[in-house]
């Protein structure tokens, strides 16, 4: 046992949860009126798809079985991956604490007409159309990706690499689509997503411009 915990003692990093879920329930049940409404006119351009709620709960999977990969695996990717979600997903509530914000644009669904559009009226019983800005979402998406891109075992599995990109693709156009985030939002993660990467991940950019740098020179 004590050399059970002595190996996967970097478990104690996925006790974020524990502040995560408290604060973003309670946001969930206190924003309920007055909130910002994240719309823009590109939105009304993009058409509202069902279909797209299969990406959308694959986020889960994605999310999940990344951090699970990665905490079996290799414990420096783990920690690089939950500290750019965890940061991220700290900012989001952060703003949505502030800057109370929710969107518009989901239309009536009936949940009689396919399996998707069911998936969809269970989504917005469960999940109510504020604290949308930024997309967590998209954010994690991209997240995921760029431990997965990074990561030394991953390199030869093109497959994977490859996957991951039009999933994560995917899972940010499912939240447009579906309706549960304005462009806006998305937008915010990718920001959002640009300003944390190099706090995470600047090491690696300086050690491969070193590499470069010596076979540049012989």
């Amino acid at each position: 046992m004590k050399n059970l915990i002595r190996k996967y003692k970097h478990v104690w990093i996925l006790s974020y949860a524990f502040l995560y879920l408290p604060w973003f329930l309670y946001l969930e049940r206190t924003v309920t009126r007055n909130y910002y409404v994240m719309h823009v006119a590109l939105d009304d351009w993009i058409p509202f798809s069902e279909y797209f709620i299969i990406p959308y709960l694959l986020w889960f999977l994605y999310v999940s079985g990344a951090i699970l990969y990665f905490f079996f695996t290799n414990k420096q990717d783990y920690y690089r991956l939950c500290i750019f979600l965890f940061t991220g997903m700290t900012i989001s509530l952060l703003i949505c604490t502030v800057f109370e914000n929710g969107t518009d644009l989901r239309p009536v669904v009936d949940p009689g007409k396919n399996f998707c559009s069911w998936l969809v009226s269970v989504l917005h019983s469960a999940d109510t159309s504020t604290n949308v800005f930024p997309s967590i979402h998209a954010y994690n998406s991209i997240g995921v990706h760029i431990a997965v891109m990074h990561s030394e075992a991953l390199k030869k599995y093109r497959i994977i690499r490859w996957g991951s990109f039009i999933l994560m693709i995917l899972i940010c156009l499912s939240t447009v689509y579906l309706k549960q985030h304005s462009v806006v939002d998305v937008a915010g993660s990718l920001i959002m997503a640009y300003i944390i990467y190099p706090l995470v991940y600047g090491t690696d950019y300086a050690a491969n411009r070193k590499k470069v740098t010596q076979k540049a020179l012989g």
